[in-house]
């Protein structure tokens, strides 16, 4: 049987793939970059063939690097960039308008007047998610209502609309297979997370018409096989779907609820799973769905995340100009042993879980003539991790019970200072992995065990290794005090 996967992690600036072994290694990465395009102030947009020939590109090099033929593939994953969307002819299989991607803001005043028309509490009670932009809905909505003859099309059963998770699946199976998977659904605004399905109310609230929607299916159903790629040979099952978030927490092997992991990018995404149950957070956290294994129940996943983690390195590097390389801020942070009275509120583009607070704004504070450039290095990172512990304090406080430890991925976990001070900031050991590439590693997991790769995930916890946990170093008492200045810095912006 052939022994590798090859798991394709489109993202929102790069596409990437990924040859996964059966003991669960890397076998070789390519990455390919992508125009973006932005055609208004707070509007974002792709090229969908951008998208597609950049993903076809990473694919072929990925398997140069490894050094082995289509054939030896048993199966692909797919991990995408969760809320953009797009719509393209059924026929021609040619996108009538650019993908809108998750950071577009173009559908603000549509929300709000969804918003005065007191839709918002049956969206939320519905999707689990808050109102917002963010979701595939109203992008949805919008390409039907401003691009000519899209509606009409639509009804007419020629628009087919679809995460990039779908368009990717579309492609590659020749346009025999128009599927999604229940993650990827659960964040376009339009799927009950009750249900597992499109939900009617929804639909007619975005006029959304149903017939534009790919099939929801479990998370490691066979959702089709290759078909006229070339550097592929045909039948290839494609038998692993999650959206990038949750393919993390997959690949993170946080099977179990109350197991959390945190992505550290340019912000952070914390997802804690809550197992069969669907929480209904008091705080503003998302309520979605984790994944859905075949002729299993649903796994559901409380959602919260900080708008700028990695980003306030970035602006430490390049707008003060205080080191050279991003990597650079952990040894200087650790010339000083703390940020000497320093604290820093990194909103530079607003607040988010739990505070919601889009209006804030960047906070320095503490500042004596004994400050240096390190102090600063280093109340960045407690920041970063402090941002943290906020959302996972109110994840626990949703679950009723505390997390047992905090999975780390992502490029700044890397970081060991940081990470020390995640650890004792939120209480808890944090667990960095072997590979930091969960993301994709995810996607692959999924689709080796859609594939029978894998037997169970019983099976799969076995290929996951730890690299180095971070025990807590401090004291309660010294933890309380730390998370009140943190507390009272917060109160002043």
């Amino acid at each position: 049987m052939s022994s590798f996967i090859m798991s394709i992690d489109q993202g929102t600036t790069s596409s990437r793939t990924c040859i996964v072994n059966q003991a669960g290694s890397l076998v070789a990465e390519a990455r390919e970059t992508f125009k973006q395009i932005f055609p208004k102030p707070g509007w974002v947009e792709h090229d969908p063939e951008d998208i597609w020939h950049s993903t076809q590109r990473s694919m072929r090099l990925a398997l140069e690097k490894a050094k082995i033929s289509g054939s030896q593939i048993a199966a692909i994953g797919i991990t995408n960039q969760r809320e953009t969307v797009m719509m393209w002819d059924r026929k021609t299989g040619k996108a009538v308008y650019n993908a809108i991607v998750w950071q577009c803001r173009r559908t603000q005043e549509l929300c709000e007047k969804l918003k005065k028309n007191k839709k918002e509490k049956i969206i939320t009670a519905k999707t689990g998610l808050v109102l917002d932009p963010y979701f595939s809905g109203s992008k949805i909505q919008w390409i039907l209502k401003n691009v000519p003859q899209a509606l009409s099309k639509a009804k007419q059963g020629n628009l087919l609309a679809g995460t990039v998770d779908t368009y990717l699946l579309w492609k590659l199976t020749a346009g025999a297979s128009h599927k999604t998977d229940v993650s990827n659904a659960s964040r376009t605004m339009l799927m009950n997370i009750h249900t597992g399905w499109w939900d009617e109310d929804l639909l007619k609230i975005f006029s959304v018409p149903s017939e534009v929607l790919p099939e929801i299916c479990p998370s490691n159903a066979h959702f089709g096989n290759t078909q006229g790629l070339g550097f592929l040979p045909d039948g290839i099952p494609i038998t692993g779907i999650l959206g990038d978030q949750q393919a993390a927490l997959f690949g993170q092997m946080c099977f179990e609820a109350g197991e959390s992991k945190c992505t550290f990018g340019t912000g952070s995404f914390l997802l804690l799973n809550t197992g069969k149950k669907i929480i209904k957070s008091k705080n503003k956290l998302l309520s979605t769905i984790a994944w859905k294994l075949k002729d299993q129940d649903m796994t559901y996943a409380l959602e919260g995340g900080a708008f700028v983690c990695g980003a306030a390195v970035q602006w430490l590097r390049d707008g003060l100009g205080l080191f050279q390389h991003s990597s650079d801020i952990e040894k200087l942070a650790a010339t000083v042993e703390d940020s000497g009275g320093v604290e820093f509120i990194p909103a530079l583009t607003g607040l988010g879980a739990p505070h919601w607070r889009p209006e804030a704004r960047g906070l320095i504070c503490g500042l004596t003539r004994g400050t240096t450039k390190a102090h600063l290095a280093r109340a960045t990172l407690e920041a970063m991790a402090l941002q943290n512990v906020d959302v996972l304090l109110t994840m626990q406080k949703d679950l009723g019970k505390k997390i047992k430890s905090l999975k780390v991925d992502g490029g700044a976990a890397s970081n060991d200072l940081l990470l020390q001070l995640q650890a004792d900031y939120l209480g808890v050991t944090v667990i960095r992995p072997e590979n930091l590439e969960t993301t994709a590693l995810g996607a692959a997991f999924m689709a080796g065990l859609g594939v029978g790769l894998w037997k169970d995930v019983k099976e799969l916890k076995k290929v996951w290794k730890t690299n180095k946990e971070f025990k807590v170093k401090i004291n309660l008492k010294t933890r309380k005090e730390r998370l009140k200045r943190w507390e009272i810095a917060l109160e002043r912006i």
